[in-house]
């Protein structure tokens, strides 16, 4: 375990980069901002180093920026629709921040506060925040703590535990983007993308709220259950991919058992580094990065759309008010927890 500076913000706080790492040589750096992972560095194929996350050099980039690069995003990641919720028939407004929607909870979300580092270790390290009632406009005095951990076998386990003292609602996840063969490398077309998930959820129009429908990927560009290339039915004409500019849309992973399973591989040929995503989540989100223009990140590196892509684990967006999804619901005193792992082997 590594400590050092990643500069002040505009209010003048110092933030902190921590590297945590394995035996073999994958290393992960994390900020105690967001709980943000920055960096994580597997080997290729032949023995190279690669930074396989999109991110930036300095904690006043990452408090300007709006893509969430490796973001802790919580309380709910993902939309809410009209920013309301209603728990045991009270209603609580949101903050409005994408059209008339609340995403990723607004401008105070987890992803947007420093956290306390609660332990570290030479391999993991686990954050801390307390979020008061109503702080968000979730009800319920919050404690949420965030573990990284790089697993013996190069995964990146990611564990989320939450209680309050009202009823309230937590959905967490990690809003790494990635690219495999490198943060620097451009498209993610020519990688290969498969997805345990027979359905997905479409979206009413370009606000990205859900219909309700859980709907059948086959025939469709989002047929992802066996392995092909991101790029290949991107640009399709296809309404669900005309609404989201490309893939932004969650899956409905076809869960085997309870607990944790491998959910979804991505493979890139050129560095040969491939990803399993495991979780105990029911659905994920696929984001193909379709809106960044432009992004000066990691060493003045310029990121553009379909420059990486996202697998965020999560329950349905907007299930909180969508009757026909699992809604998450967390009791007063119990306790959330949600665990994915992101592991990383050559082939």
């Amino acid at each position: 375990m590594s400590k050092k500076s990643f500069g002040t913000t505009s209010k003048g706080v110092e933030a902190s980069l921590y590297e945590i790492s394995n035996a073999k040589g994958m290393r992960v750096l994390v900020t105690d901002f967001g709980a943000t992972a920055v960096s994580v560095f597997v080997k290729d194929k032949d023995g190279n180093e690669r930074d396989v996350i999109l991110g930036y050099d300095d904690v006043k980039s990452y408090e300007k920026e709006t893509c969430y690069f490796g973001a802790t995003v919580g309380r709910y990641a993902n939309r809410i629709s009209d920013a309301k919720i209603n728990i045991d028939g009270v209603e609580y407004q949101l903050e409005v921040n994408d059209n008339e929607n609340n995403l990723h909870s607004g401008s105070h979300g987890t992803s947007e506060r420093f956290w306390t580092v609660k332990e570290q270790k030479d391999d993991e390290i686990t954050f801390e925040i307390e979020d008061a009632d109503l702080e968000q406009g979730y009800p319920g005095n919050a404690v949420i703590d965030v573990t990284y951990k790089v697993t013996e076998d190069n995964g990146l386990s990611i564990t989320y535990n939450a209680t309050a003292d009202k009823t309230t609602t937590f959905n967490m996840t990690n809003h790494s983007y990635f690219n495999l063969n490198g943060h620097a490398s451009g498209s993610v077309y020519t990688h290969t993308l498969q997805i345990n998930a027979a359905h997905f959820t479409p979206v009413k129009d370009s606000k990205a709220i859900p219909t309700g429908e859980i709907a059948p990927v086959e025939g469709t560009p989002f047929d992802f259950t066996e392995a092909k290339p991101i790029g290949r039915d991107i640009e399709a004409n296809d309404t669900q991919l005309h609404y989201g500019s490309g893939y932004d849309h969650n899956f409905a992973i076809d869960k085997t058992a309870p607990g944790i399973e491998r959910v979804a591989t991505a493979y890139a040929p050129e560095s040969g580094i491939q990803m399993d995503v495991l979780t105990d989540c029911i659905g994920i989100q696929l984001y193909t990065a379709n809106f960044i223009v432009g992004q000066e990140g990691k060493g003045g590196v310029k990121y553009n759309n379909r420059d990486a892509f996202c697998l965020e684990t999560q329950y349905y967006p907007n299930s909180i008010n969508e009757t026909n999804f699992s809604t998450p619901i967390t009791k007063a005193g119990e306790k959330y927890e949600s665990h994915t792992i992101y592991k990383f082997s050559v082939r």
